[in-house]
């Protein structure tokens, strides 16, 4: 690796709560706290990826499939039971975007988090 290659520091969420949304994805990846204020935080996992919010005043959730606000970014997470991920999502404040999608090599299903943004839970198929 050269000193110019870019490496990823956290992926940043705008929202109308960051709190409320770190405490969300605290809830559903199982991270750490790792920096807060009124306007931003950060939360951390043992490997050391990092997501971050960032208070946006005018925020505008995006409409998903479809809309005047398409999705721009959104998180594919790998889970080892979809219906055990489901049920914690659900507790955590994630709303269903629609039904389990099934594939050869994998089942999915998509969710917005309480900020609007989608997100999709994915269990790769049996091999």
């Amino acid at each position: 690796m050269t000193g110019s290659t870019a490496r990823l520091s956290s992926v940043v969420f705008d929202c109308p709560d960051p709190q409320l949304l770190a405490r969300f994805y605290q809830d559903l990846l199982g991270y750490r706290l790792q920096q807060a204020d009124d306007d931003w935080v950060s939360i951390a996992g043992d490997d050391g990826h990092r997501l971050s919010f960032q208070r946006i005043s005018n925020y505008q959730a995006p409409t998903w499939p479809v809309g005047r606000r398409p999705q721009q970014v959104h998180l594919d997470l790998v889970v080892d039971d979809l219906a055990a991920a489901h049920d914690r999502a659900l507790a955590a404040g994630a709303s269903p975007l629609g039904a389990v999608a099934v594939h050869s090599d994998e089942s999915f299903q998509v969710y917005a988090d309480p900020a609007g943004h989608p997100f999709c839970l994915i269990q790769q198929a049996e091999k």
